[in-house]
């Protein structure tokens, strides 16, 4: 294969502070590139994701995002990989944008996804937003002691009786597992192949703890990722499972309906990240 040399970048997605979020690799182009390099490209930078922007194939789109774990699993959730991408794109001038919101669409999979860029009065990048799928409630986990011990908690410990142990869907099965306290939610060392047999047997993709009593204002919940499915021992800050969450909490009365909801994720990694949904 001849030499070919493309610019890449790293986003800190959904980031508190400068060096916070979650990083994400931002490759600019790779077309022509066999699916094993683009792969291998991914284990190099070894991010919880890399997205690779390239030219669309559907008319109706605007760019086309591809994105892969470290592990060399292709992902197709718009979540923080979609997001710290198209903020590239407004941030280089890829984008014909004007003050307020402009809608873009964007290639991923099968899909094709709209997403809004909005810029302030005083022409500086503001916030981008997506739209994930209408929510659909899958299998609740009604034995939730093999959960418990695959988080290394007590039963006890998992707030069931508060909120029900759920797959819900956005564009991504996720188990959704209410915990009582941030404390609790703090000491989760998952055991990967227990907690692997959990989600296989209720149907989830990756694992999505939480609790009511965040640390930063304005949050409604404190959370962490788990997805050893995809090869993510725990990632940062999980737009993909933000919005399953989301939908959850305002399913059980605990969030209004059509009001922001805040969730903080990536605290116990150092890496304080805030998704507004």
């Amino acid at each position: 294969m001849p030499a070919t040399t493309l610019p890449f970048y790293i986003v800190d997605v959904f980031a508190a502070e400068p060096l916070a979020g979650n990083p994400l690799a931002v490759v600019e182009g790779g077309e022509t590139l066999p699916l094993d390099l683009l792969r291998r490209i991914a284990r190099e930078f070894n991010q919880s994701e890399t997205t690779f922007v390239l030219r669309p194939t559907h008319k109706q789109a605007d760019w086309r995002l591809r994105s892969f774990t470290a592990a060399g699993a292709e992902v197709f959730g718009a979540g923080h990989n979609a997001l710290g991408a198209w903020w590239w794109l407004a941030h280089a001038g890829k984008l014909q944008t004007s003050t307020g919101e402009t809608v873009f669409h964007q290639e991923i999979g099968e899909r094709v996804l709209p997403v809004t860029v909005s810029v302030s009065a005083s022409g500086e990048l503001a916030h981008i937003v997506m739209e994930q799928e209408a929510p659909v409630w899958r299998k609740k986990l009604d034995n939730v002691s093999p959960l418990a011990t695959a988080l290394g908690l007590r039963t006890d410990e998992l707030a069931v009786d508060r909120l029900p142990c759920q797959v819900v869907f956005t564009g991504a099965p996720h188990l959704v597992v209410p915990v009582r306290d941030r404390e609790s939610v703090d000491r989760i060392r998952p055991d990967a192949q227990s907690l692997l047999d959990v989600l296989a047997d209720v149907g989830g993709e990756g694992c999505y703890v939480f609790s009511l009593d965040p640390r930063q204002p304005g949050a409604a919940a404190y959370a962490r990722f788990f997805n050893p499915t995809v090869g993510i021992w725990e990632d940062p800050a999980t737009g993909t499972a933000a919005g399953p969450l989301a939908a959850h909490l305002v399913a059980h009365a605990v969030a209004a309906s059509g009001q922001p909801i805040v969730i903080e994720q990536g605290t116990a990694m150092g890496r304080t990240s805030l998704i507004r949904v």
